[in-house]
Parts: C-alpha cells; structure tokens; sequence
C-alpha cells in the first residue's frame, strides 16, 4: 500500500526552531509524495530508483552539511538527522543513502580532508556524487581494524589490493572513502584512508547482495586488484585511518539511530491506523483495551527513542563529547524499531503477514539496525567502557 499516512505524528514540537519544523516538514511532504509511493516497487525489485536520486541532489539533501561555498546548504548535523528520519519513515534505503552520503562521507571529508581534496569532491557530491564508506571486509567486521586489504606506495601513486564487503551505495557511489593498511607490523596505527574514485584503474564493484531488508539500497563487494590511487588520495595522514574510522562511525550512529527512529514511527502510523478501521465483534479493534495498550506502548518507546536521537544530535552539534550517547542511541533505537515493526505485524493480524499490506516491510528493514555501523553488542561493550570506566 502506498497512500499516505495521516496520523496524529507525537514529535515534541518544542525541541525544534521554526527553521527545522519547516524543514522537517518539507522533507516529511516531499517523502510521502514521492518516496512512499515507489517504496514497495523499490523493494521487490532491490534497485533504487534514480530519478529519486536526481531529486535528492536538486533539494540539497545530499550535502546537508557542506558549506556554501562548495554550493552545499550549510546546515547542522541536527538537520541531516530530521531528513534520514523522515525518508526512513517513508522508505529505510532511501534514509540509508542520505544517511551514509551525510553523516559518514561528507562528514569525514569535511573533518579529515585537505583544501583541495573538499574542493575537489565536496562540490561533486553536492551536485551530482554519490558516496560510499569502505571499512568492512569478509574476517573484518567488528573487528573492524583485522583488515586485510594493503596498500603500497610505488612512486607517486599507492597501489591497492582487496575485497571489500557490504559496502552501503556500492553500486551508485562515484566516490569511496577506502581503509587499507600501509604497514601490517604496525596493527591499527599502519591503517591509512583512501579517496577512490570509481574509474580509477584496478577497481571494480562486484556482486550485490540479495538481502532481507532494505532491499533497495545497495550493498556490494569491492575489488581492488593492483588498484593505483595518487598519493594525495589520502585522507587525513598515513597510518591515522583507524582514528577516522572510529570517529566518524560515532557520528553514523546517530544516523543509523535516525534511521530506525523512521522506521518505527512508519510502522506505528500504520498500525495506529488500521486499528481503527479494522472492525471485529462489531467495534473497531482500537477500542480494545489490548490493542490500546500495544499502541500506547510502541508510541511510548518511539518517543524515548526520539528524545535519544536528538539530544545526541545536538550534543554532536555543540561540539561536546558524544560518544557514549551515540552508542546508547543506536543500541536502543534498533530495538525499539525491531519491537515496534513486529508490533505493527501482530495488530495488522494475518493481513500483516502479507506483502499487500506495509508492516512487513518495515520489520524487514528494522533488523539490519543491529548489525552495521556496530552490533548491538559492540554498543554494549562501548557503553560498558564508558559508563563504568574501564
């Protein structure tokens, strides 16, 4: 189903300016009218549609954050978190591709890179580039910093060989920010990161996936085979990559917990809908006490997890540490998404079971919310270090 959602919408007005509820509200309307209706197509066919792509890039949604002068909007991390929000509610791939273009990419770029590496990728990325972040190999996951892909450098170029896995806008990203490591002897401190661009001699996007959820978001294999990539391709400096991957993995968290705040408030509206249209034992099944409560439970829950993903947000914007916070808001909000969108499936009853009806889809896409950018466990085990100061 794809018609739009009308549902009493629990955000609490008071934490955002008049500029962001304009903002949010605009993304929200542009989402429902394009977006929702191309979700469920997008999703059995596991291609995003690249006329949306083209409209994300003309509303500035793809370079919230970069600065005028590289022709981006100039605007706060905050608001790249309203406009993941809003398009996973409609659609999780399309808040996933704003998301990983935003808080990971741009973010890093914006962070790490010299004068002329932001010059010469930002005004693209701004216009027209896609972007992809390359951290995951097959035997490194969590453990993110056993990654086997090498570089080294022979005259004015390093020269790259590897495979890269589950890569997020694999096959429309034009730019990659790529880790591989100089020096295995050094461990962690050899990891060095790498602007490569798509053509660049010796890379290749391989396979994409078949998956679960959030099917039409891209996730591919890379394949770096005697790749070469000038050496002021590199980000930040030789050997500092695994300072740039965990930082900016801290800020994607806040993301991926917009993502899943989306998610569950999507299935919500729904469910919150069909349970009072659904009639049984002659009343609608919204005037059941249990159906009420299950409402009133998954509205509870979204609102927490709301309340989490901003206070980070703009902790991240005010400049003040993050990290803790970034953790617990990702850990919490997949699961908050993961209960809500099997929620939503139980109130819908055997209809929800159906690719006819929505819900499904949104308890597909939650459950990708505990496994990238950082297991549920991996938050625990930060959270865990934090909290007890170990």
């Amino acid at each position: 189903m794809s018609e739009s959602v009308q549902v009493s919408n629990p955000a609490p007005l008071t934490t955002l300016s008049d500029d962001e509820i304009l903002f949010r509200d605009n993304v929200r309307q542009f989402a429902d009218d394009k977006i929702r209706p191309l979700a469920k197509e997008m999703d059995e066919k596991a291609v995003f549609d690249h006329s949306l792509l083209d409209q994300f890039f003309q509303l500035g949604l793809m370079g919230i954050e970069i600065p005028e002068q590289y022709g981006g909007a100039g605007g706060k991390f905050f608001d790249a978190i309203l406009a993941v929000e809003e398009f996973s509610r409609a659609d999780a791939s399309a808040g996933v591709i704003v998301d990983v273009q935003n808080t990971l990419v741009a973010n890093a770029i914006l962070r790490w890179a010299n004068e002329d590496q932001k010059k010469r990728y930002l005004t693209k990325m701004v216009k027209d580039t896609v972007g992809a972040y390359a951290l995951s190999e097959a035997g490194s996951g969590s453990d993110a910093f056993a990654l086997q892909t090498k570089a080294e450098l022979k005259g004015s170029d390093f020269v790259l060989n590897g495979r890269k896995l589950w890569i997020t806008n694999g096959k429309e990203a034009g730019i990659f920010i790529l880790f591989a490591t100089v020096d295995a002897s050094k461990g962690y401190k050899g990891i060095t990161a790498f602007l490569i661009e798509k053509d660049f001699p010796g890379f290749t996007v391989g396979k994409k996936e078949d998956k679960l959820g959030i099917r039409a978001s891209s996730t591919c294999e890379l394949l770096l085979e005697d790749c070469r990539v000038p050496k002021e391709n590199v980000l930040g400096e030789v050997g500092k990559g695994y300072k740039i991957a965990i930082e900016t993995l801290n800020e994607g968290r806040i993301g991926i917990g917009a993502q899943m705040l989306g998610v569950a408030r999507g299935a919500w509206e729904y469910a919150s809908k069909y349970a009072q249209e659904r009639t049984q034992f002659g009343k609608t099944i919204s005037e059941f006490q249990g159906i009420q409560f299950q409402i009133a439970q998954m509205a509870t829950e979204i609102e927490a997890a709301r309340l989490m993903v901003y206070n980070a947000a703009r902790m991240k914007d005010a400049g003040v540490n993050f990290v803790k916070e970034a953790a617990m808001t990702k850990l919490f909000t997949s699961q908050v998404a993961e209960r809500v969108t099997s929620l939503a499936i139980e109130v819908y009853g055997g209809y929800g079971f159906t690719k006819d009806y929505p819900v499904e889809k949104y308890w597909r896409d939650a459950k990708i919310g505990k496994i990238y950018e950082g297991t549920s466990n991996m938050q625990l085990a930060t959270i865990a270090k934090l909290v007890m100061g170990k």
